[in-house]
């Protein structure tokens, strides 16, 4: 079985510098790895029995759920299992957690993104609806929704984190906490010990920036 990092379309837009840092460190301290840039939405040209490491949750739903023999896993249950990571120490810094919807059904990725968080020294406060029972953070509604009604809901959800910063493991939802009023916290940002910049955060202006890559790859 081959194993392949897909960094997904969120993730090459947003810090592309991030996508070599995390292959190099899946083939020093995992196993071998190669790099997968073919966009979700498009056959992934893989062979039966291929596994796709991600950090999207919507490129982890897509490569299980729609292409036959392909095998899913998060970076963060990688890292999780892993003991040469080096984490950046929080010191109890207190965060409430997005878990995106694509990822609802797998209490996996949940446990080990709360695992990281934990090792991190980072205090978890959990909001009403997390992990199987999470709510979307309103970004998967456009453009089913006309822009002004996708962040009322935005807004909702980030109202319902009981912290002012948000650990997020999904770029569109630092989009949307941030459109919401909350501080994000990207989950490879806080592992790298970065700043999370919200960037293009115009939802009409943000997915066509997505749109553009999925053509493109």
């Amino acid at each position: 079985m081959r194993t392949f990092f897909n960094p997904g379309c969120a993730l090459s837009i947003y810090k592309p510098s991030m996508e070599n840092k995390i292959l190099d460190f899946l083939n020093q301290n995992y196993k071998e790895t190669a790099m997968h840039n073919i966009c979700c939405r498009h056959d992934p040209q893989l062979e039966k029995g291929s596994l796709i490491i991600n950090v999207c949750a919507g490129c982890d739903r897509r490569f299980r759920s729609l292409y036959e023999g392909i095998k899913t896993i998060s970076l963060w249950e990688i890292i999780d299992s892993l003991d040469s990571f080096v984490f950046p120490d929080y010191k109890g810094f207190k965060m409430s957690i997005q878990d995106p919807c694509p990822v609802r059904e797998k209490p996996q990725v949940h446990q080990a993104v709360r695992g990281l968080l934990k090792k991190m020294n980072i205090e978890v406060v959990e909001t009403k609806f997390n992990g199987t029972r999470s709510i979307c953070c309103g970004d998967d509604f456009y453009p089913q929704l006309p822009v002004g009604k996708v962040h009322e809901l935005m807004k909702k959800r980030a109202d319902s984190m009981p912290c002012r910063d948000v650990c997020v493991s999904c770029v569109s939802c630092i989009k949307s906490m941030h459109i919401g009023g909350k501080t994000p916290r990207y989950l490879i940002d806080l592992l790298m010990n970065e700043t999370t910049e919200p960037q293009v955060y115009d939802t009409v202006k943000w997915h066509e920036q997505l749109q553009e890559y999925i053509d493109s790859h």
